[in-house]
């Protein structure tokens, strides 16, 4: 079977505003105030971990990774307590995978994001019905962009690597294909928009009204 892979924050939905939040948790419960804000977007888009040392970059602190570490269950908490109060799929998301999914094709998502805060999301976003599988950065030993978890997103959904692509948005969603060896897609109107063109993916997409005519291209 034809299988398209998402990426889901970033890709699908737009999390970045209740990632923020959640690393602002943390500061926040140390007396430090809200560090992060809108210029971060991106770095939320590159994890938990990642969020929490720019924040304490900004502050001018100096922290191991053992006190990162230490932080970061504080920062899950307090995400999975607002995992969906501003996020929002991106306009023609739900249309574009429907599509797919009535002309044949197996749609799955592969996602850096801890599988139950996954899981939770989709389901809160009201489109867990319209994927097949999911594997997140805990289903397995390795994440993104190790090729296992991809390739068990395809194959849980009852697809074929070969006859399969990623719709992604970041250069882990770039190194991902190229360690699978199928088309990547980067979206647009993700965190770093036109400039992703820099990652030379197969294809761009500037929105999911175009999703479905690109993939038929690329999987035909």
């Amino acid at each position: 079977m034809r299988t398209v892979v998402f990426d889901l924050d970033g890709t699908l939905a737009d999390t970045s505003d209740d990632l923020l939040a959640a690393a602002n948790a943390c500061f926040l419960a140390e007396g430090h105030g809200a560090v992060l804000d809108g210029r971060d977007r991106l770095t939320a888009f590159h994890g938990g971990r990642a969020m929490l040392r720019a924040g304490y970059e900004r502050l001018g602190l100096a922290v191991t990774e053992e006190e990162i570490a230490r932080q970061y269950p504080r920062l899950l908490a307090a995400y999975a307590e607002g995992i969906d109060t501003h996020t929002r799929l991106y306009p023609g998301a739900v249309a574009a995978v429907e599509a797919l999914r009535a002309a044949g094709f197996a749609t799955t998502i592969c996602t850096n994001k801890p599988e139950g805060l996954a899981v939770e999301l989709i389901r809160r976003l009201g489109v867990a019905r319209l994927f097949d599988a999911l594997i997140g950065a805990d289903t397995l030993p390795t994440r993104k962009p190790d090729p296992a978890p991809y390739v068990a997103a395809v194959t849980r959904a009852g697809g074929r690597v070969e006859r399969s692509m990623l719709i992604g948005d970041t250069e882990t969603d770039r190194k991902t294909g190229l360690a699978v060896g199928v088309p990547v897609a980067l979206v647009t109107f993700g965190p770093e928009g036109r400039a992703i063109e820099r990652l030379t993916p197969e294809a761009l997409l500037d929105h999911f009204d175009d999703l479905p005519a690109l993939v038929e291209r690329f999987l035909a």
